[in-house]
C-alpha cells in the first residue's frame, strides 16, 4: 500500500454499495447468477451477506444456480471452514 493510502479497517457498507452487487460486471457469463452470490461471498463480511441475499431473491435472482463444477454456492461453503454463517443466510432464504 502506498504511504499516501489511508488503511480502512472494519468499514461498515450502506445499502447501495451492498446491492451495486446485483449487478454483473461484463464479462460475466450470460446467467450470472451464481458469480453474483460467488463475489458477494468472497467480498463481504457475513452480516453484509445476510443484507445482499434477500435484496437478491428479491430481485428474482436463481439462489441455487451452479456454478462451472455444477455445485451451487451453498454446496461451496460445505467445503469452506469459515462458510457456515453464510450457509445459513442462504439457507434461511431457500437455498437447497
Amino acid at each position: 500500500m502506498r504511504k499516501d493510502k489511508v488503511k480502512v479497517l472494519d468499514e461498515q457498507w450502506d445499502d447501495a454499495r451492498v446491492a451495486s452487487f446485483l449487478e454483473p460486471r461484463p464479462g460475466d457469463p450470460k446467467d450470472a447468477d451464481y458469480n453474483l452470490l460467488l463475489r458477494a461471498y468472497q467480498s463481504m463480511r457475513d452480516e453484509d451477506f445476510a443484507r445482499f441475499v434477500p435484496m437478491f431473491v428479491a430481485a428474482g435472482r436463481d439462489i441455487n444456480a451452479l456454478g462451472p463444477d455444477a455445485k451451487s454456492l451453498l454446496g461451496l461453503l460445505a467445503e469452506h471452514y469459515y462458510g457456515e454463517p453464510y450457509a445459513a443466510v442462504l439457507r434461511e432464504q431457500g437455498a437447497a
